[in-house]
This record gives structure tokens, sequence and C-alpha cells, in this order.
């Protein structure tokens, strides 16, 4: 599949952030619902006074209520309307935008960029307080409370069998003709000094739900529900248990997505786009 940038085009990457509290998640909705992809799309549209909608594409797809503070995107803007706004765009949309969402950067990408199938890992953070009196509520939109003490250690033993490459099908919400194989690269838990348990979790790319049902996995086990041989005994039956609760989705937040050296990034994006099996990697750009 070619992912050529038109003639009479430039490819733009921007950098934002978000609090998903008030997003029916990124992508625009049939129904009208205000999401992320659509909010940008129009004050694009307003700023640069174009009749035309240009498309963003996303580096993860995220849901209702979770919030970024480290996304990436990109669009396909005409050659014209780029270099009459470059100079402007990031204050005029900084104008534009709701206060819930902004755009730090804006740039030219580099040849072959492709925000979802250029990147080569996401970093998820999952926030958790076990305090008896329950969360900030300053930080109320942000962490989620959890009422019943938490063994971390214990949560850090029941993540280990998870990590590298598996089928997360037990751990995913299947979408038609879509993989559920990723590699988890790293999937670990640390007390902050302020008491909040700070889960970060990164991989190649993510599957529908996968990082709210391991962290729900891995609650289970940290406040003695389950035994820390339990994710693993899960992951490897293959199929959804309905005792894995999917948490809540105001606890996490997407920080980080990494990109290649520029001379990877089309052989990257070439390499994404291939369907994996365990047998054969590769990867899609994925989703949480």
């Amino acid at each position: 599949m070619s992912d050529d940038v038109k003639p009479g085009s430039v490819r733009v990457r921007l950098d934002l952030s978000y609090d998903g509290k008030d997003f029916h998640g990124w992508a625009k909705q049939a129904r009208g619902q205000r999401t992320v992809q659509g909010e940008i799309e129009d004050a694009l549209r307003t700023v640069t006074r174009s009749s035309e909608t240009y498309e963003l594409t996303v580096a993860g797809r995220t849901d209702a209520g979770v919030h970024a503070r480290g996304q990436v995107a990109h669009v396909d803007l005409p050659e014209a309307v780029w270099a009459e706004h470059r100079e402007k765009l990031l204050r005029r949309l900084a104008g534009r935008l709701g206060h819930d969402v902004r755009v730090w950067r804006v740039e030219e990408a580099p040849a072959g960029f492709n925000a979802r199938f250029s990147a080569i890992w996401r970093r998820y953070a999952y926030r958790v307080t076990d305090e008896p009196g329950g969360v900030d509520p300053l930080l109320r939109g942000h962490i989620l409370w959890h009422d019943w003490p938490l063994d971390v250690e214990a949560m850090n033993a029941a993540a280990e069998p998870l990590l590298g490459e598996h089928d997360f099908a037990a751990y995913c919400k299947k979408r038609e003709g879509a993989t559920t194989i990723r590699t988890l690269q790293e999937l670990r838990w640390e007390r902050l000094p302020s008491g909040v348990l700070e889960a970060t979790v990164k991989a190649d790319a993510f599957c529908h739900n996968m990082v709210r049902s391991l962290v729900g996995a891995l609650l289970f086990v940290g406040d003695g529900h389950r035994p820390v041989d339990w994710p693993g005994k899960v992951l490897a039956a293959g199929v959804r248990d309905s005792a894995v609760h999917v948490v809540r989705p105001h606890g996490l937040t997407l920080e980080e997505v990494g990109y290649p050296a520029d001379e990877l990034l089309a052989a990257r994006n070439l390499e994404a786009r291939n369907r994996r099996s365990l047998a054969a990697r590769g990867g899609s750009g994925g989703c949480c």
C-alpha cells in the first residue's frame, strides 16, 4: 500500500495533548458527538479559511474518557495553505480550540512519516490510588480509586509472563479483521512518593481495551482476589475471561509515541502494514 503524499501537498506532523473527560474518544463519530479528531479538524478548517476538511491520521486512537499528553497526528495540507499559514498556525489553533485540547508543535514531517504506521512504540500510564480516603479531589479526573490495599510486588510479578510477543485476545475487544498479536515491551508498577500507583505500559501497538484490561487483571492480583499466576493463565487461554475487568478510562493517559530515525520511517511504515502472526513478525499501527 502506497503512502506517498499527493503532488502539491505537504505532510504536517502535529504533537498534541488533551483531557479526555468531555470527548467521545479520538475518532469522529457519525452521530456528531464531540471528539478530538473532529475538534482539531474543524479548527484547522476555520483558521486556514478552507472549504475542505483535512483529515487527521493519529498514532493511537484513544477511547472516550482517555487522556493524552504525547499524542501525535499528521495531516496532508495543500502546499499553498501550508506556505500561507505555517508561521501562525500554532497560535491560531490555540485561539480556536477548546481549553481541553492543545496542539504544541506543528512542523513539516520528514519523508516516509506516517503518524500511525511509522510508530515503533506507544507508552501509556495508568494511575491508581488505594488511599482509604479516596482520590485527591483536584486529581479525580486522572486517578482511579481502588478500595483495597494493593501489593505492588505481587502486581509486578504477575506482569512478567505477559511481556514479549503474544496473542492478547484474552485482553482485547475483538475487531473484525484485526489481529490481537502485540509485543508488550514494558509493564511495571511503581508507587510514587505521593502514594499513587502508576503503571507504565509500553508496546509496539495496542488492541482495543488492552491496557485497561491488563490493568484490571493486575489490580485483582494486587488486592489478593487472584493469585500471581492468574493473568498469565488468562493470556494462555486465549479467550476473553469475564473475570477480567476493564477499568474505567479516566486513569489512562497516552504519554509518548516513539518513532525510528528519519531514514527508517518509510521502511517501518511498510512493515507495520503487514498483518502479523506469531510465526511471522510485523505489525500494524494499533490503537487503545
